[in-house]
């Protein structure tokens, strides 16, 4: 009964996340990684004979054991996936709000300039 249930959550995660992409809730680079992994839940729930199967075949003698040590793997590099994407918007981020800074100076400037010009020298459109 407890592999329906498993089996079953899988599935259940599947479907929330690709709804959450088709509602753009979950970007889809972020989406297929989180589907691939309740799909692989899913057929491990609904297969409990593959983890003591590839268990045998790498040699692990307790099957949950590589169960839990292959889903902690995926969520520290999940993880460190999400950190390299968050630097990456903290730099943008960074690099946007310079870019801003340097147009107000800019238009600063210009407005200085304007305002020096004689009001019968400034080009009329």
């Amino acid at each position: 009964m407890i592999h329906l249930i498993t089996g079953s959550i899988g599935i259940g995660t599947s479907v929330l996340i690709i709804i959450l992409i088709r509602k753009d809730q979950l970007h889809v680079s972020h989406g297929l990684s989180w589907v691939t992994i309740a799909v692989g839940f899913s057929l491990l729930g609904f297969s409990p004979a593959l983890i003591d199967w590839i268990a045998s075949a790498l040699g692990v003698a307790y099957p949950p054991a590589l169960a839990l040590t292959v889903a902690v793997s995926l969520i520290v590099v999940k993880l460190l996936l999400i950190d390299i994407e968050n630097s990456k918007l903290k730099l943008r981020n960074q690099r946007l709000a310079q870019r801003i800074a340097m147009h107000e100076t800019d238009l600063i400037k210009l407005k200085a300039t304007a305002l020096k010009v004689p009001e019968n020298e400034r080009v009329r459109p």
